[in-house]
């Protein structure tokens, strides 16, 4: 009798990480095109800006389109729903490229939608409609496709995760979602570098431009789609899995999902921190230029031009892999050689982005902290555990952050240097604090609830969770308006009201943080406890 054991390509480390690699490069694609455009587009103003950012949301929670790919995720599988999903992005970015593009303007279809559209029934009456009357037409088709966009990404979304729980379940899980999120958020950095980079590329400014970068970043996410399509098709063939025909998926599997608690609580959770850091990236620029004394560089100089932002960029790469590669040293002090590249380039590259005085360049610093501490931390809560004290830390980081931009930042006004030391050190902080959330809330889910509605339970979560990306990017637009009464220049808004609103979501967050720790500890549910059992 042979007493060879058949391997999988889930046993194979180098295999499973490849899986996941193409997924969260596909991630990665649709974060650059998330806040690939900025408040200055087309002369919108801030209501017609923020109203175009959250249409992203519209569909998947005024139509319970999240709901919907939820059940699609869990009868059609992983692969399948990863390639709908990226081919859906694709559709929508290219209708929002379309928008702002030079085509669009003078054409029939702007004709049209400057007609129309101005009053949805129902929607309008309740408050939530993704237009209104007096809305530039190019916002209008732009939030059209965005819409579109957002579904095919919030899709993406519980995807991945589904497909990160069935890779790698019972190994190193929190790592494996952490280096995700982590390489993902690369994505908002490089959108901060290259949106203005191709925006202004020629002399002349043209932000279609850069949302083409997006549509043609979203064609490699298809693209990668569709090579784990054959990656998990083989790995199904090996294991015997079929997720379309065993346990299939039944209606009643949400309501067991929406009894649970503790599942309301990681919601919950996950609605007011995402609300928090989502809808303020997409201001986060602006806010920079209203509050820091920021002086261009000659234009002749090595600062102003594009290749001090390919060489920012590079920079940026070597400390995302230095810190991710330090993860997997075992021995020590090539670990701390690894982490000490990290942080010596990571001030190199603040220290270029102070020298290049954009706001742009200086928020692009955003993810590189947490690029470096989310696999650290997935590490840790595999090995370790705590998972529900990291999130109680994450909340009281991004109090102090937000009130930090809301009443700090403003007095050091006028004062170059040590406004943009404030702003780095603040940015960073908060993008610590939001590494806290995949690293610790995403692998808990798995010990919430059933593996066969797992991807039902991310889509719920998920669909919560775009209430407030859907609300908060509208209400920051219009306290905005409200609180600068009469102020044209976009560079002179005052965003301390916003700020604090942002800040009691944080609020919102830690009392729920100390509630989860209660529920943890009564049903031990294992939050606290260690990914990996030894």
């Amino acid at each position: 009798m042979s007493t060879t054991i058949q391997k999988t390509l889930r046993d194979s480390a180098a295999m499973r990480w490849t899986a996941l690699l193409l997924l969260a490069l596909a991630m990665f694609c649709a974060y650059i095109f998330m806040d690939i455009l900025s408040q200055e587009t087309r002369g919108w103003d801030s209501t017609a800006f923020g109203t175009m950012q959250g249409s992203e949301v519209f569909l998947n929670v005024f139509v319970f389109f999240l709901i919907f790919a939820g059940i699609i995720l869990d009868k059609m599988g992983v692969r399948f729903t990863a390639v709908l999903s990226a081919a859906v992005m694709l559709v929508g970015a290219i209708i929002k490229w379309y928008a702002v593009s030079e085509s669009f303007m003078g054409s029939g279809l702007e004709t049209w939608f400057n007609n129309n559209l101005n009053y949805i029934p129902v929607f309008d009456e309740l408050g939530v409609s993704p237009f209104y009357r007096g809305m530039p037409a190019s916002a209008k088709l732009a939030a059209c496709g965005f819409m579109i966009f957002g579904c095919g990404c919030e899709m993406a979304g519980i995807t991945v995760s589904r497909g990160i729980v069935k890779w790698f379940k019972g190994r190193e899980m929190a790592l494996a979602m952490g280096s995700e999120m982590a390489l993902a958020r690369l994505g908002v950095a490089t959108c901060m570098i290259f949106s203005p980079f191709f925006a202004r590329l020629g002399g002349q400014v043209d932000v279609s431009r850069s949302v083409a970068f997006g549509v043609v970043l979203l064609c490699i996410a298809l693209i990668m789609c569709i090579v784990y399509f054959f990656m998990d098709k083989k790995l199904d063939s090996q294991t015997g899995e079929a997720e379309e025909k065993d346990d299939p998926f039944k209606i009643s599997d949400i309501g067991k999902i929406l009894s649970d608690w503790g599942f309301w609580i990681v919601a919950l959770l996950c609605v007011l921190y995402y609300s928090a850091i989502f809808p303020f990236q997409k201001y986060a620029v602006n806010m920079l230029q209203c509050n820091l004394s920021l002086t261009p560089p000659d234009a002749t100089s090595f600062w102003a031009s594009s290749s001090v932002t390919i060489v920012q960029y590079v920079i940026m790469l070597v400390v995302a892999a230095a810190g991710f590669i330090s993860n997997f040293q075992k021995d020590k002090v090539k670990q701390y050689i690894f982490l000490g590249i990290a942080i010596v380039m990571l001030v190199v590259y603040c220290y270029m982005g102070y020298m290049r005085q954009s706001a742009e360049s200086i928020f692009a610093v955003f993810p590189l902290l947490a690029v470096l501490i989310t696999p650290i931390l997935g590490n840790y809560l595999d090995h370790k555990g705590k998972g529900a004290s990291m999130l109680v830390l994450g909340a009281i980081l991004l109090i102090a952050c937000h009130l930090t931009f809301a009443f700090v930042l403003p007095a050091f006004k006028g004062h170059e240097l040590g406004g943009v030391i404030v702003a780095y050190v603040t940015i960073l902080v908060l993008g610590a604090s939001f590494s806290l959330v995949p690293a610790a809330l995403w692998p808990s889910v798995p010990k919430l609830v059933d593996a066969k509605v797992i991807g039902s339970a991310y889509a719920l979560i998920f669909w919560i969770q775009n209430i407030g990306l859907w609300l908060f990017p509208l209400l920051i637009g219009k306290v905005l308006d409200k609180t600068n009464p009469g102020v044209t220049d976009p560079t002179a808004f005052n965003y301390t009201a916003p700020l604090v609103m942002l800040a009691c979501l944080g609020v919102a967050a830690l009392v729920l943080g100390f509630v989860l720790k209660a529920v943890d500890r009564k049903k031990g549910l294992g939050l606290e406890l260690p990914n990996i059992q030894h």
